[in-house]
């Protein structure tokens, strides 16, 4: 339950960031009784929409900046997960001594007995948490994806009748500020350096991964990518003491690992073309429609996830459900999404590859000439470890946004690279110009997109829009 302290006369909880769940955990807070100050520092179209509907609820709400006195003064402070830690508003509440918590902190507070299997990692825990879903309801389950995938955690508590279980995604910002984070079942897909323009190094990156961990008790139960050997040493980044089994990861509960051999407790059996999961087959590789062995892996987290999460869901029947969901699972917007195929070029959405080792995995799965849309807002990363896969299958980079020069420097000789600015129609119609019959556009950034949209999504759908001639 939302503390005592936070709805008591005079006191005030602040919220800083009203994208959606900032929106989402005000109105919560709202409706449990709680004084409410929400601010953001843009003042556009969504954040006055968003302190407009806020405002029908009593809460004040500012755009286009803080009360930084008044965020000093709060009861508590909930973060955005698009905050940095260092804004103005949460170094005012740092330096007063008000606890900051994230979104997900509250809403877990009022979940009540819904059970959830949390998934994390640096790629594939969008693809990855969106199969738990589809797998829990594939049982027959009530169940809600929800966290970093879209809907805000506290959207779900709204609605009023709370699910059986949530499939929720939690990125390393949304872990950092979630102290009561303890999932029935928690997932790691993979790690990688990520957000290198917003931690001061990996190191700090995966300390927020491995915060995943921070209340593992013996009835916890753990999925981990036993392929990664960054994700099998997490644990040990929060847990020193506990039960260590067959030599895994030291974590109190039970851990299950996943791989793309047959040394795990799910795996792909290449010879069979099968996947396999607790010591027998689940679906032939050939019914699961997505792109890529890095799916392969995803579909066998989730599946192994959903199996742990109850022993009910490793009977011969709920195998059977798991491979028809399986089979039914379709591959997300803006993942790998084919947008179609004009003119004997196939143009693919990859929107959501905001860093370099998902590019990678994008470009490692291409089968054809492939002209690569590179660009956007640098997240710290270097782009040359994109060269190898480029090597073997690139045919040509467009380089554009903010982070064009340093995609040229990084990837200059590899294949022809053409810079351009920050116009995506141009963009389009140079990758237009450019392709034959036979060949994939790919569009897979390895950047944020801030640049020049809102949002990855926003960056798709423009993507498909301009491709289709919408």
């Amino acid at each position: 339950m939302i503390p005592a302290a936070w709805c008591a006369e005079g006191r005030e909880v602040a919220v800083v960031g009203l994208g959606r769940s900032g929106t989402a955990v005000a109105s919560l807070l709202s409706s449990r009784g709680a004084r409410v100050y929400a601010s953001d520092a843009a003042r556009n179209a969504e954040t006055l929409e968003a302190a407009a509907q806020l405002a029908q609820l009593g809460v004040t709400a500012d755009v286009g900046g803080h009360d930084l006195e008044r965020i000093s003064r709060a009861e508590a402070v909930v973060a955005s997960p698009g905050i940095p830690p260092d804004a103005p508003p949460l170094r005012a509440a740092r330096d007063a001594g008000v606890s900051i918590v994230s979104e997900i902190e509250v809403a877990l507070r009022e979940l009540g007995p819904t059970r959830y299997i949390a998934v994390t990692g640096t790629n594939g825990k969008t693809t990855t948490t969106a199969l738990v879903g589809h797998l829990l309801r594939a049982l027959g389950h009530d169940a809600l994806d929800a966290g970093n995938i879209g809907m805000p955690l506290s959207q779900v508590i709204l609605r009023g009748r709370a699910p059986a279980w949530v499939a929720l995604e939690l990125s390393s910002f949304q872990l950092h500020d979630t102290p009561s984070i303890a999932p029935a079942v928690g997932v790691v897909t993979n790690l990688s350096p990520d957000h290198l323009d917003r931690y001061a190094g990996v190191d700090d990156y995966y300390a927020d991964k491995a915060l995943l961990f921070r209340n593992a008790s013996a009835e916890s139960r753990w999925v981990l990518n036993a392929d990664d050997p960054a994700v099998m040493r997490l644990p040990e980044r929060v847990i020193r003491s506990g039960s260590r089994r067959a030599g895994r990861a030291l974590v109190p509960g039970m851990v299950y690992t996943f791989s793309l051999t047959c040394e795990a407790d799910a795996c792909y059996d290449r010879a069979s073309g099968r996947l396999r999961a607790l010591g027998g087959p689940l679906l032939e590789r050939s019914a699961l429609g997505l792109f890529g062995d890095h799916n392969v892996a995803n579909a066998l987290a989730a599946s192994l996830a959903v199996m742990a999460a109850d022993e009910a869901h490793q009977s011969a029947e709920a195998r059977t459900r798991l491979a028809d969901g399986l089979r039914s699972f379709r591959a997300l917007a803006h993942r790998l999404e084919v947008v179609g195929e004009l003119d004997g070029v196939l143009w693919i959405n990859d929107s959501k590859a905001t860093n370099v080792s998902s590019t990678r995995v994008a470009i490692e799965g291409m089968t054809r000439p492939t002209i690569l849309l590179l660009g956007g807002r640098h997240k710290g990363e270097p782009y040359a470890a994109l060269a190898e896969p480029l090597s073997r299958v690139g045919k040509a980079v467009i380089a554009y946004g903010e982070s064009a020069e340093l995609v040229e420097q990084d990837l200059k000789g590899v294949v022809p690279i053409v810079r351009l600015g920050s116009d995506f129609a141009r963009v389009i119609d140079q990758a237009r110009a450019m392709a034959e019959h036979g060949d994939v556009v790919l569009l897979s950034p390895a950047c944020s997109s801030y640049d020049m949209f809102r949002n990855y999504e926003e960056r798709g759908r423009v993507f498909r829009q301009l491709v289709q001639g919408a």
